[in-house]
This record gives structure tokens, sequence and C-alpha cells, in this order.
């Protein structure tokens, strides 16, 4: 179960127990954290080793981290964040699906991403999947749900369809070897909580951008 804290961002308990790891998922209300490492997103399959650069490092939608003392983030505002952590390398990503990136399977690629550069093993691996649209509101038409077996339909004669995408990001966990003890949802929706969160389909050009982050602290903090 997710908590969210005095600064506004949502965590996981389960995460708190590594001293040396700094993580949330921000609120409309959340400031972000300082020198956070970025990209610009274009909903791919592109994965990006930080290695303590910071800044907006080029195009992609995830990014790979474990440099002390280096955070890195994704912007969301419907589209799905997700976090994934290893305890025993000390190492991050922090991943950003939206429909298309979920097709694409970007998050099965950061796992990947992370056994090369980390030697992660994904049954090591803690993920956490934060806010997003949930299938209360994610309403599509037929040329995205097909990429979605599962979805919901709904009848009519322009039928349209619910989709699920934190479910489907970890059914990928769990395809790419994870253990699913240790993948940590939000289930909370964007649209549903205008208080709460940003909601591109909700607010539409009005939407800001939620911050969702990991990092590692200095060695001593």
């Amino acid at each position: 179960m997710f908590y969210k804290d005095s600064h506004e961002v949502y965590r996981v308990p389960e995460l708190d127990e590594l001293p040396w790891l700094v993580h949330g998922f921000g609120t409309r209300r959340a400031e972000a954290p300082a020198n956070l490492t970025t990209l610009k997103q274009v909903h791919s399959s592109r994965c990006v080793f930080a290695g303590g650069r910071t800044g907006v490092l080029g195009e992609g939608d995830a990014l790979l981290e474990n440099t002390p003392g280096s955070a890195i983030a994704v912007k969301t505002a419907d589209c799905i964040p997700i976090l994934l952590v290893d305890r025993g390398h000390r190492a991050v990503a922090a991943v950003h699906a939206g429909w298309r990136g979920t097709v694409a399977e970007i998050v099965r690629h950061a796992v990947e991403h992370m056994r090369r550069e980390f030697g992660s093993e994904p049954p090591d691996l803690d993920a956490a999947i934060g806010p997003g649209i949930g299938p209360c509101c994610y309403e599509v038409g037929q040329d995205v749900a097909r990429h979605f077996p599962q979805s919901r339909l709904e009848g009519g004669r322009d039928s349209r369809a619910h989709v699920d995408l934190a479910a489907a990001n970890r059914q990928q966990l769990l395809a790419s070897g994870l253990d699913g003890a240790r993948i940590y949802t939000a289930s909370l929706c964007t649209m549903c909580l205008p208080q709460e969160f940003h909601s591109y389909r909700r607010d539409k050009q009005d939407a800001g951008r939620m911050f969702s982050f990991a990092g590692l602290r200095h060695p001593g903090e």
C-alpha cells in the first residue's frame, strides 16, 4: 500500500527499508527534487544509462542509474510511471509507459538493460507502479484496444474499450521474471482524483506534469 508523505509525495513502505534509496511519486502539489536527470519522452522503448550525468539526456522513456548522489525521473500526467530497484547492486530505473510505450514493452526493455548494465537479475528486482489513468477512465477506440487483448469492451455502434495500463505493465514485469510479491501497485487513478494529480485526458493543454523519481544517496547521508 502506497502512502503520502508530508511533502505530498507517494512512497512505497517496502522501499523505505533501503537507507541508500530515495524514491517517490509526486502529486500536483509536490515540488520536484533538485538536480533531477530526465529525458525528452517520446513513447518509445529506448532506455538511457544516466551514469551520473544531469539535465535532459536526449530522447527515451527509461533512465537507469547507479551513481551515488544522483537521481533520475520521468514526468507523467496519465501515463504510468514505474520505478525499478535492485537492492543488491544498488541500481535504479525510472520508466514512462503510456499506451505506445506499453505496446513497445518499455518496462521489459528496462529490465533487460538493468541486467546488462548492472548484472541485475529479474527475481531480485523490486518494481513500483505509480499513479496513472485507471481502467475506470481510460476509454479508447479499437485502434488502441486491439493492442490490449484483455481490455474491457463496451457495447454500441462505435464500440469502445477500457484499458488497464498498470495491469499490462505488471504482466510484462511478471513475464520478464520478476516476483509478483515484489511488484507494488498504487491503484490510484490520475483522472479520478483532480485534487491529487494532473491528468492530460481531463485537463488537456492545461495539465501539468508529476515527477516520479528514484536515486541513490551520497554515502553517509
